[in-house]
């Protein structure tokens, strides 16, 4: 598949050479390992504003920002993560982030509060950032979007960008949650589905306290599980789970409890 032809954001010139040399080599992996099947893109087109968007995505797998950030790369939409610090360190790696500008967040310090007014620039810019609400791989035994943190939902306020729920399934076959190698055989299948903004109009301009955020949050997380469900074909759980009810972790890993 071959990238589309037009984007909203004004790249620079490095940029454009660091999504290009990520491009020349993981596209062509992502191709071989893993049919895919995109629906729903064309709702990325037509953006208000100058284009820029949150994308908001469910989180089931460590692959899944390949998954997702080839899908928005071949619509013309390069993708800017907010990425947890650690991805910036390796030296080859750390390049690759900051080349393609990825945002590195702290999530155990105090650079959160930065992080989101970079990505806020970039949305400015007209540019596409990724934002997976739930944190980390979500806790959910049955891999259903567990709940959701409120950052996503505070820069969507602030800067009144489109939030754009994104749903994907399949690509966890291939690398299930905290595996250690990859099932290539037989060849999986990966499926995202782009829904609708959601509507936050009438919490635009509010205190954004606690129950702004909330409400938001929760309006995010039903459009991301209900694309979800339309992928899998099923009932979600009726009430979302909560790691603090299971004593689990807000992030990193967790095998026992979730491992697959």
């Amino acid at each position: 598949m071959s990238r589309a032809p037009k984007t909203a954001l004004r790249e620079s010139a490095g940029e454009r050479i660091a999504f290009a040399i990520a491009g020349a080599v993981v596209r062509p992996l992502l191709n071989l390992l893993m049919r895919k099947e995109w629906r729903g893109t064309e709702k990325l087109v037509g953006l208000p504003g100058r284009g820029g968007f949150i994308a908001c995505v469910n989180h089931c797998t460590e692959i899944d920002p390949l998954t997702v950030g080839h899908m928005l790369y071949n619509q013309g939409r390069p993708p800017h993560f907010l990425a947890k610090a650690g991805l910036f360190k390796p030296p080859v790696l750390g390049q690759i982030m900051r080349g393609t500008k990825q945002i590195p967040v702290d999530r155990g310090g105090t650079g959160a509060g930065t992080s989101l007014e970079v990505a806020r620039e970039v949305i400015d810019e007209g540019g596409a950032i990724i934002v997976y609400p739930e944190g980390t791989l979500t806790r959910d035994p049955a891999l259903w979007p567990m709940k959701g943190h409120t950052g996503a939902a505070r820069l969507a306020l602030k800067t009144g960008a489109p939030v754009i729920p994104i749903a994907h399934w399949g690509d966890h076959e291939l690398f299930p949650r905290y595996a250690k190698r990859l099932y290539p055989f037989p060849r999986k299948k990966a499926v995202v589905l782009v829904g609708d903004p959601v509507d936050l109009s009438d919490l635009i301009g509010r205190p954004l306290d606690k129950t702004t955020l909330l409400e938001a949050t929760e309006r995010i997380m039903d459009a991301i599980t209900g694309l979800l469900a339309e992928l899998r074909g099923e009932q979600p759980p009726a009430q979302r789970w909560d790691p603090a009810q299971h004593q689990q972790s807000l992030h990193g890993r967790d095998v026992e409890r979730g491992g697959a």
